[in-house]
């Protein structure tokens, strides 16, 4: 079974709701891993799942547990998401009562792997995980709005606005979409830059996945697909740029609108 599908062979990792365990996985049927918790190895604590080879995640919850497990891999580990919580699932590859035949679909080879890119923040050289959907920069104080300053390339302009949301195609259905930004082909290759109630109504940017510099000229936040938030210095630089590895989904079905489907169009 295992020689047609060799990142099944050694470990599967399960994560649901904000759980993180790893399974020993050589089990005589597809299912019998969900119900052999003595094999359970309970590594919350510090959440190092990159410490062994993982050949296939399995996120069970909302966008918001996919979230988590695509910034806990540095490596591109294939990620089944099925939807058992949340609102939308976006992410999701199906729902939890499809679980079973799910499974079956993987053992048979029913499958591709879909590419999503990633992107990161760095400042003064430290990085920040891997962000499938955003980075988010805005001001701490409501009041004066903040200037902020982008660079690209050669170019350089300044604008005062509330914040600027740098999103993957993925991310263009997250908090950019909620403030106007557009929806993007989640295969492409390139970076929108949202801003947030911008003084001058600048309008959205999309640019190739090459990096980005920001900076604020007062003290900001920095948050990382809602969840990491990292306190900026006023006028410290942060590039943003495509991270090395991109994530990577199993899917059953090849869609080409996926990301629309799911808002419900």
């Amino acid at each position: 079974m295992f020689e047609r599908f060799p990142f099944l062979a050694d470990y599967v990792g399960i994560i649901y709701g904000g759980q993180h365990d790893r399974w020993s996985f050589s089990p005589p049927r597809p299912l019998d891993f969900y119900n052999k918790p003595g094999k359970l190895r309970d590594i919350r604590a510090g959440f190092r799942l990159n410490d062994k080879q993982i050949d296939l995640a399995i996120a069970v919850g909302g966008d918001g547990t996919t979230l988590r497990v695509v910034r806990a891999f540095t490596n591109s580990v294939p990620i089944f998401c099925i939807r058992g919580g949340g609102t939308r699932g976006i992410l999701a590859t199906i729902d939890v009562d499809e679980i079973d035949a799910g499974i079956e679909k993987i053992f048979s080879g029913s499958f591709h792997l879909e590419k999503r890119m990633r992107i990161y923040a760095s400042i003064k050289g430290t990085n920040s995980a891997p962000a499938l959907n955003e980075v988010l920069i805005s001001g701490i104080n409501i009041t004066p709005a903040p200037t902020y300053t982008i660079k690209f390339k050669e170019d350089e302009l300044q604008q005062r606005m509330d914040g600027i949301i740098i999103s993957t195609p993925t991310g263009s259905t997250g908090h950019s979409y909620s403030v106007g930004g557009p929806v993007l082909y989640e295969e492409l290759n390139v970076l929108l830059l949202t801003p947030m109630n911008s003084v001058n109504r600048m309008a959205p940017l999309i640019f190739p996945d090459e990096s980005i510099e920001i900076n604020c000229n007062f003290e900001s936040k920095l948050v990382v697909d809602g969840q990491d938030v990292f306190e900026i210095r006023p006028k410290e630089n942060i590039k943003i740029a495509r991270y090395e590895h991109d994530a990577v989904f199993v899917r059953f079905k090849t869609k080409g609108l996926r990301q629309l489907a799911k808002l419900g169009f």
